[in-house]
């Protein structure tokens, strides 16, 4: 178990001399926390808009958004018609209940003394 442990740590030790010797031979590369850190910067510079672009983008998401609550508000509007015409349509349902259920009564009224005439 030692041994493997010595073992890692002279692998890695040969791979920090090996970093630094190919740094110290090409100056040009630079240590991967340089790298890194360029690199983010130039990200940064590349994806940073410009005032003009965000002000345009600024009024397309509003306008976008304009035309998202003008549709929503027309949906509800539709919707809160669709409710009062089945609310209509529930009312005219009811009456029309009511009215069978006294016109059933009639008729029952009506073979009631229809038969009693016929027992006679």
């Amino acid at each position: 178990m030692a041994s493997n442990t010595q073992k890692y740590d002279e692998n890695r030790s040969k791979r920090k001399k090996e970093m630094e010797v190919s740094v110290s031979e090409n100056p040009q590369l630079s240590s991967p926390d340089e790298t890194d850190l360029a690199f983010s910067e130039g990200l940064q510079s590349l994806y940073k808009p410009e005032p003009k672009i965000l002000n345009e983008m600024n009024k397309e998401i509003m306008n976008l958004l304009s035309k998202y609550a003008h549709i929503l508000s027309e949906r509800a509007a539709m919707d809160a018609s669709y409710v009062k015409e089945l609310d209509g349509i529930l009312k005219e349902a009811r009456t029309i209940e009511t009215h069978l259920k006294q016109k059933r009564e009639s008729l029952k009224q009506r073979f009631t003394v229809i038969t009693n005439t016929l027992q006679s």
